[in-house]
């Protein structure tokens, strides 16, 4: 790993300037970067399908208490088999049950919406933080994610270029390991792409145990890479972590996750989080391959400033 420029919040504001895709599309736009996303860019994704191979990258619902799960999404049964008649309608036996979660943080597979975060008080386009009420988002939410995101998926497997089965928490990914990476694996990064970090946290618990990511550090890119990420036309930024590396830069007061801030309110790229990423990595390996056409489904929730999901790559 190269040595990396010191963060600090003159550094984030100073890439801020270079990065911000404020009325790029418009004073009225709320969709970002999606507004990379072509029909001849879906059309191009769709048509690289030549397998019928399907890979989810959501995690199973994490409802267990966990160092990373401090608040576990909930799953109740409201009837089961053992006393299905449902109230009222006689002869009707169903199995019914109930879901709920805060889906930010470490722990669901998650994607972020462009009302999420704030830089001095204003998201994306530079709509005011205010226009996020009590009862929802008036800006920025869900809304523009409706339709689905549908457009090819570039997986960059950080471990593999390093010859480590995983990332150790310490690790900031610098726009170095970006090209070098692309370079390894023949594969570019162009406009409109779901940009996939693997960093290894599957085989990283699976050999460490569970960990907090705040005390025993989680891998994650480098501030520099809003560079990259900008230049490249990234549409969407996704990894097996929080892309932010944890814990957050104590030299940037104002600017704990400058990922989040720089790619969500600057450039309008909105971020997936806790994907499943060690299945894909493998099957891209076996075939030499690391694109592929992916969806991603948010639920439909005005108002909303995330959504769990269930990416699915397909080959």
């Amino acid at each position: 790993m190269n040595k990396l420029p010191t963060v600090t919040d003159d550094y984030c504001e100073s890439l801020w300037q270079l990065v911000s895709n404020w009325d790029r599309w418009g004073i009225d736009d709320e969709r970002g970067a999606l507004n990379l996303i072509t029909d001849a860019k879906r059309r191009a994704a769709a048509a690289s399908v030549t397998q019928g191979v399907a890979i989810g990258l959501g995690n199973a619902w994490p409802v267990d208490p966990a160092p990373d799960n401090p608040w576990p999404a909930a799953h109740r049964m409201m009837r089961a088999g053992d006393d299905p008649n449902y109230p009222g309608v006689p002869g009707l036996a169903v199995a019914l049950d109930y879901i709920g979660v805060a889906c930010h943080g470490a722990a669901t597979s998650h994607i972020d919406a462009l009302c999420h975060v704030f830089v001095k008080n204003r998201m994306y386009n530079g709509y005011p933080a205010t226009d996020v009420k009590s009862t929802g988002a008036l800006r920025n939410d869900l809304r523009p994610m409706a339709d689905g995101i549908v457009t090819r998926g570039v997986l960059l497997d950080i471990p593999r270029l390093h010859g480590v089965p995983y990332l150790g928490g310490d690790v900031r990914i610098g726009c170095e390991d970006l090209e070098r990476a692309c370079a390894t694996q023949q594969v570019d990064v162009e406009s409109g792409d779901v940009l996939i970090v693997h960093k290894g946290r599957e085989r990283r618990k699976a050999t460490e145990g569970a960990f907090d990511p705040g005390q025993a550090g989680l891998a994650g890119l480098h501030p520099e890479c809003a560079l990259w990420l900008k230049k490249k036309n990234v549409a969407v930024l996704g990894s097996d972590g929080m892309n932010d590396p944890q814990p957050n830069w104590p030299a940037a007061q104002h600017w704990p996750i400058p990922i989040h801030y720089l790619g969500i309110c600057g450039m309008g790229m909105t971020l997936l989080h806790n994907l499943e990423t060690e299945r894909l990595a493998r099957h891209c390996e076996s075939l030499g391959r690391y694109h592929f056409m992916l969806t991603v489904a948010p639920l439909k929730v005005p108002g909303a400033t995330g959504s769990p999901t269930n990416p699915v790559a397909l080959f």
